[in-house]
């Protein structure tokens, strides 16, 4: 695969066969950016499980204590008080069958973040096979399927964030921006790490988080030190 030259002088900055510890990696990831725009900086881990297994895999979410950078628009399948509440909270969209409808009938996907009320996944079920394979899918894993719709959707607008396991055991996650600056984008990438870890499942063997890399949308990956996330004490699990 060929790359521009601005790519290829980003590369040279990372040294291919070095582990770097997440503030270096991150500080880089902020360097080599190419593009003019505000890129994404995305963590990608690949894990020691067999999402096969039911009993390996591995899913939740995560508020990041900066964001992502990006204000997620938010659906909500609810009705009666729930949806007052949820528009009150922020929602883009609040409704029932006529929504389900919409996706079914017309392929609108015009959200980032689809949160049920408990009562509606009778209906949410029909959106399955739209919904699960782009990763939209309410989940209670992700607390996306709630009774608490106004919290749910407050939390997705703060910054909110799933991580799940891919068919290849890596989990593929955005932190932030390049604007955030390597401290900011620390900061989450610690909290995202810190709870990856705490969800190891218990049939998990052997090392855990095999590698993990950082990469801006147009920059270099750069490989990261995880060590210090392979241990979790007892009272945060």
């Amino acid at each position: 695969m060929k790359h521009g030259k601005k790519y290829v002088d980003s590369a040279k900055l990372v040294d291919r066969a070095k582990l770097y510890e997440p503030s270096e990696a991150l500080d880089l990831a902020v360097k080599t950016k190419t593009a003019k725009f505000d890129e994404t900086v995305e963590v990608h881990v690949r894990l020691g499980v067999d999402s096969r297994h039911a009993d390996q895999q591995v899913r939740g979410a995560v508020v990041l204590p900066n964001g992502t950078g990006k204000t997620a628009r938010v659906v909500v399948i609810t009705k009666g008080d729930k949806e007052k509440a949820a528009l009150d909270a922020g929602a883009d969209f609040v409704g029932a069958e006529e929504l389900v409808a919409k996706i079914q009938n017309e392929n609108w996907l015009d959200f980032d973040v689809m949160i049920a009320s408990p009562d509606m996944m009778g209906l949410v079920g029909r959106l399955g096979k739209v919904l699960g394979p782009r990763g939209l899918m309410p989940s209670p894993k992700a607390g996306t399927v709630t009774p608490d719709v106004a919290k749910a959707v407050t939390e997705a607008k703060a910054g909110k964030i799933e991580y799940r396991l891919d068919k290849t055991n890596i989990i593929h996650c955005p932190i932030g921006k390049v604007s955030f600056g390597a401290e900011k984008l620390g900061e989450n990438f610690d909290t995202l790490l810190w709870a990856i870890a705490k969800a190891k499942p218990a049939a998990a063997k052997g090392q855990y988080i095999k590698s993990c890399v950082v990469a801006s949308t147009m920059g270099p990956g750069i490989r990261v030190n995880c060590n210090k996330f392979s241990v979790v004490k007892s009272e945060e699990n």
